[in-house]
């Protein structure tokens, strides 16, 4: 059977719908940075994940052609994830979403070196003729960190958020937003054929020791 990280590896990505803390490994990731509204028609967001997804099932497919890397398994594509931020913002405003940086985000399977992710990008390039440069071989440690399982709408994050905030502080930890500590999302659910109040996320935060004088 295909190897499933979703499967393997539930602490990731199938926590509780309450709170709970959790230190997360390096992994390697294909990446796309953008900025502006995700739910813009034809826009940059969209056009990531098309980018994404491309690369993503040129590796899973090739066992099927002359280029199976060394140490290759058979797999699930990973989930798609996206880091999201704000400048000048604690967290994100989801009223103001055209003002969003973000990195969207698929593991890669271990098996996946530089080279193996470089043959993949112009693999993809020569299928599609297009331009695959935006994406990124994108290494990433994001350790200590507070997590959940949001079930419902993406608008509807703010009441997750604030219950992940408050188990925070109860557990003597700070939030611990700044560089490369982001809004974290893993999207478990196809947004397309899933109902929106079905809708199932892991909402992540960085997280630190609080300090002293903030008690």
């Amino acid at each position: 059977m295909a190897f499933d990280y979703k499967k393997e590896y539930k602490e990731f990505y199938l926590p509780p719908r309450t709170p709970g803390i959790i230190t997360v490994p390096a992994m390697n990731f294909l990446a796309v940075r953008g900025q502006g509204n995700p739910n813009e028609e034809n826009g940059a967001y969209k056009q990531a994940l098309e980018m994404l997804y491309a690369v993503a099932f040129t590796i899973k497919m090739s066992k099927m052609g002359k280029h199976k890397p060394e140490g290759y398994f058979d797999y699930v594509v990973p989930p798609l994830e996206g880091l999201w931020w704000q400048k000048g913002v604690h967290g994100v405003d989801y009223a103001h979403k055209k003002d969003f940086q973000w990195i969207s985000l698929i593991r890669l399977p271990e098996f996946v070196t530089k080279e193996v992710f470089d043959w993949a990008v112009r693999e993809a390039g020569e299928k599609k003729q297009r331009d695959f440069s935006p994406v990124e071989f994108f290494s990433w440690e994001e350790g200590l960190c507070v997590q959940c399982m949001h079930i419902g709408p993406y608008d509807d994050e703010p009441a997750t958020v604030a219950a992940m905030e408050e188990y925070t502080r109860s557990q003597g930890y700070q939030e611990d937003f700044g560089e490369e500590r982001f809004h974290h999302e893993i999207y478990l659910s196809d947004v397309r054929r899933c109902k929106p109040d079905r809708l199932k996320t892991v909402i992540r935060h960085p997280i630190k020791i609080q300090r002293k004088d903030q008690t």
